[in-house]
Parts: structure tokens; sequence; C-alpha cells
């Protein structure tokens, strides 16, 4: 049974979420808003990102005041978000939309810029500009599985699932209301059809589910099993001067966590690195102790890192190194990913 878009939108009506990017009822989205926040969830929750959305908007309110900041300040204003090539990108588009006057409002235009991949596109164009498409995220996705038991395991089977969430799009009642139907299957699979016990009597769409019927909705979507995520090892350098200075560094522009500023350290390696072998690559010949372990867990693997501290009068004898010296009251404003936040917190 195809599910009725109408009692969706119905319960969206009455159920909706308030979120600080999201159009009040008889409001026009705003595409800058909605942009930002689609960028910002990309593999983060909800949850986490409100506070950053709501900070980045007061300091950047509009695309063209975002294009004309520094990076290295849009990198800053995003530290702690990870996925840091979503802040490069980010920038990058802005300035792209600030020069021609606005955002496309077509997928194809919005997919043609910086960081703004399929789901993205679609998303921003169907809740900003009420383009009648399907972006099909985790909760969609798993709406969708459920509605059709699908047992094709993930990722295998992401295509398929693909396609058959793109006929709830076929009902008109979907089609006139683009932007509100969009949303109302995120708030759906957000806030009912969950990862785990779904709330399947309150459901509009329950008796159209054929995984309520068989009884066990939370099986879907079925995912293949996970491989063991690989782990790195390396050594941090926390230098500090008599001021109270640390020793930062900007890391490459490409690769993970490009553009941020680190500490410096010796490079990630699949095996533990013996501090015996990492103090040659130090910025200085003094006394190094240990101040302990830091693990972070990234997408593809786990960083074990171990930090090590040391101090100088001055970093004139550092002139050769490249980086520069951070006094204490702006750490808080430079790019440091979390986990080099991590580290400083030792």
């Amino acid at each position: 049974m195809t599910p009725s878009a109408s009692d969706l939108l119905d319960w969206y009506a009455r159920q909706r979420r308030v979120l600080p990017w999201r159009a009040l009822p008889g409001q026009v989205a705003d595409p800058y808003a909605v942009w930002l926040s689609e960028i910002m969830l990309q593999q983060t929750t909800v949850v986490t990102v409100m506070p950053y959305f709501e900070r980045f908007l007061k300091r950047y309110p509009t695309v063209d005041a975002l294009a004309s900041a520094p990076l290295q300040d849009v990198l800053a204003s995003w530290a702690g978000l990870g996925y840091y090539s979503r802040a490069r990108n980010l920038h990058a588009c802005a300035v792209l939309v600030s020069d021609r006057g606005g955002f496309p409002d077509t997928v194809a235009g919005l997919q043609a810029l910086p960081g703004i991949g399929a789901y993205t596109a679609r998303a921003i164009a169907s809740i900003a500009f009420g383009v009648p498409v399907v972006p099909v995220d985790g909760n969609v996705e798993r709406v969708t599985a459920r509605l059709h038991a699908f047992e094709t395991p993930l990722p295998a089977g992401r295509r398929a699932l693909d396609q058959l969430a793109s006929m709830l799009n076929d009902d008109p009642a979907a089609q006139a209301a683009p932007s509100d139907f969009t949303q109302a299957l995120f708030d759906l699979g957000a806030g009912i059809c969950t990862p785990r016990r779904p709330s399947c009597l309150m459901c509009p769409w329950r008796v159209s589910c054929r995984a309520h019927a068989g009884g066990e909705p939370a099986r879907f979507p079925v995912k293949a099993p996970r491989k063991a995520r690989p782990e790195r090892h390396g050594v941090v350098f926390v230098l500090e001067d008599a001021t109270g200075a640390i020793w930062l560094r900007h890391r490459p522009e490409q690769g993970l966590l490009g553009g941020m500023t680190e500490l410096p350290g010796t490079s990630w390696q699949d095996r533990p690195v013996a501090l015996s072998d990492a103090f040659s690559e130090s910025p200085a010949e003094v006394t190094w102790k240990v101040a302990g372990q830091v693990k972070h867990v990234f997408t593809h693997f786990t960083l074990n890192l171990t930090v090590v501290r040391g101090a100088v009068e001055n970093f004139r004898m550092l002139h050769n190194q490249p980086g520069f010296a951070c006094p204490p009251h702006a750490i808080a404003d430079q790019a440091l990913p979390s986990v080099m936040r991590k580290c400083l917190a030792l």
C-alpha cells in the first residue's frame, strides 16, 4: 500500500519540530539558512548543530558576510564540528554564491557548487525553492526501508532504496507542498521511525508499513557487518614559553583537517611511535615529559596520540620551524580541531 502524503503532512502540521533554520508556518524558507544547516548537519546530529548554527549565523548573518570573512576565521568558528573540509567548501561556496548574487534554485545548479552533493542539492532545492524531489538522508532511508521491509543489506542496496524513496513524491499532495513534505519525512524518521524502538502506534504511515505488519520494524534497514575500524598512532608536542604561549602550526590545505591549526607532531602511523624516534621530529631540543594519551575516533580510523610537554624561555630558537607562537588568550580563537583541543586539555 502506498503511504498517503496527506496523512504525513497532517501529522507534520501538528508535530513539526521548531528548529532555528526552519521557516515557521506561512513563512518562506531562507536559502542561506537552509544551506548552512544542511552542510552542518552532514554526519552531525541536530542537537550538536543547533548552538553552532546560532553562533555562526550571528557572526555571519548573510552569505555575503560569510564570503568576505577570512578562511581562518571561518575554520575557527567551525572548530569542534568536525569534518573540516565542509568548512573550507562552505567558504568557497559562499564566495561563488555571493559573486552570482544568490543561490541557484535547481538541483543541478546547486550540485555544481562546492561541498554540495546529490542529497544536499535535493534538500536545499525542495526546502528552500519548492522543487518536488525527495532527498534521502539516514532518516528517509530508514523510513523507506521499513515501508517496504527492504531486505537487501546496505550499503549494497542503497541505490534501489533511493529509487523507492523517490516514489514517495508521486502523491500529488507531496508535489503540492515539497518543502513541508521533505521536512515531514525528516521529522518522521527523527522522532517516530527511530533506529531503535520506533513509535509505530504514533506513526501516520503505520497501516502502509510492511515492517510494522511483520512485527519487527527495528530490523530494517538491514546492514552488512561492519569492518573493524583501523587504529593509527602518533606523538604531539605541547611546547610552551615563559609567557604561557603555545607553539602551533597550520596543517596543509588538502587532506584530513586541511587548513586547521594543530600542535606540531609526528605523522600518523599504523603502529605505535617510539618516543625516541618521535623526538627527532620535535620542534625543539628540550626535555620532554609525557602528559598523557588521547584517543579520538574519526570516521574511518581511531587515532591514538601520546602527548608530550616541554618548555623554552622564548621561541627565538624556533625561527626555522614552521608555525607561530599563540598567546594563551588567543587559543580559543584558533581553528583547532577537537582532537587538538583534547591534547591541550592535558
